[in-house]
């Protein structure tokens, strides 16, 4: 394979935008991708675009690669969509580095969308619910905070953790979420608060819960021989890896680990030759605030039963051993569904290049993004590095 870079990325702030549908968002995050390339770039030069998005909604499942880079006036190239549910942004950004790293292409555009707050509470659980097992978890009546509140609840019995971990995760990313004028939930919440909110699925509350997110995202990924020609300070992928477990969770040995992000983790580490020790930050997949305990175990960063340790001695805070969504995450950034992984992917590279803002890691070398399909179906880890 041939070595792979990134050299640009932009996105749109993530919240409620009633007067913008896709075609805007996706030009917004083009816009300000192009920008963000240091030398220009000439448009004609992009050999083919990844799109993710799930469609949410239904207002375009069809053609709708073509029809959001025509808006911008890319015509003429291949132009997919990816959908692998929450997923879809990673694994489009995913078939990217596949088709540079293979030598078909040279320069290509993956980018994600997502249009969800124009829809009612009832359509937003029936396209949430569509990422899991359709017959035997959404037509039984299962909601998607309905699996993740089982996750927990076997999560706590299994290790005996208090449920204020789970807050602890929600303070966390609001602190961070602040800090983030691209974020959607820009307001910090107190423990107290946090622990205290309506319940949703119990044991998951209010503030457990990412919310629903119009936004878009967009990268730019390049063969790493010809990163010069767009800047002086390309991002590198180091290593990348994607995995799949069962659809259902009652056909899975285990709902506290998803073996689909240990696989792809596991592939990204070996491909890079590092380890989660080397991983300076990170990006994890919070749709709920269980998912990133979860995480921190299923990336190596802490053994089984671990991840309140991590919480307890500050490690995955902004200015902690390994910060952990320092972009706020899906529970404050919040969560359009095939944007959140090009937009994961766009903070790390914002991150390794010093341009985050009042949300600066200290000197970053190598950071992870990790996003997940629905309850775990599907999962993609990339890791990158400025050198």
């Amino acid at each position: 394979m041939r070595e792979v870079a990134l050299v640009g990325a932009g996105q749109t702030k993530f919240g409620d935008f009633p007067q913008k549908g896709i075609k805007e968002l996706f030009a917004e995050a083009y816009a300000e991708m192009l920008s963000s390339v240091d030398k220009g770039l000439d448009p004609r030069v992009i050999d083919a675009a990844y799109v993710g998005t799930l469609g949410s909604g239904g207002f375009q499942l069809g053609q709708v690669a073509p029809l959001l880079t025509g808006h911008v006036g890319l015509t003429g190239i291949p132009s997919v969509r990816v959908e692998n549910a929450c997923a879809s942004g990673g694994f489009a950004v995913f078939q990217a580095v596949l088709a540079v790293a293979s030598g078909v292409h040279d320069v290509v555009l993956a980018a994600g969308v997502e249009k969800m707050r124009d829809l009612s509470g009832e359509k937003s659980r029936y396209w949430l619910g569509v990422s899991g097992d359709t017959e035997y978890e959404r037509l039984a009546g299962m909601t998607f905070a309905g699996i993740y509140a089982m996750i927990a609840a076997r999560y706590m019995e299994e290790y005996s953790v208090d449920r204020k971990y789970l807050s602890m995760v929600a303070v966390k990313n609001h602190a961070n979420g602040v800090r983030n004028p691209k974020a959607q939930m820009r307001k910090a919440v107190a423990l107290e608060k946090a622990m205290g909110a309506p319940d949703v699925a119990y044991p998951l509350n209010l503030y457990d819960c990412s919310p629903t997110s119009d936004g878009a995202a967009a990268v730019l990924v390049v063969a790493a021989e010809r990163a010069h020609e767009f800047t002086d300070r390309p991002v590198y992928v180091l290593g990348f890896g994607a995995g799949s477990d069962y659809l259902a969770v009652h056909d899975r040995e285990t709902i506290t680990s998803f073996k689909a992000s240990v696989e792809a983790a596991g592939r990204a580490y070996e491909m890079a030759g590092l380890g989660p020790e080397d991983v300076d930050l990170a990006e994890v997949h919070d749709c709920f605030t269980i998912a990133e305990l979860i995480a921190y175990e299923d990336l190596g960063f802490a053994p089984r039963g671990g991840a309140p340790r991590l919480l307890e001695e500050g490690v995955t805070e902004l200015g902690g051993q390994k910060p952990v969504n320092a972009s706020g995450g899906l529970k404050a950034k919040g969560h359009p569904l095939g944007a959140t992984g090009v937009s994961q992917v766009a903070e790390v590279f914002l991150q390794l290049r010093g341009q985050a803002g009042d949300r600066q890691v200290r000197d970053p070398k190598v950071g992870l993004t990790h996003n997940v399909g629905g309850s775990g179906g599907t999962a993609t880890v990339f890791l990158l590095g400025r050198d």
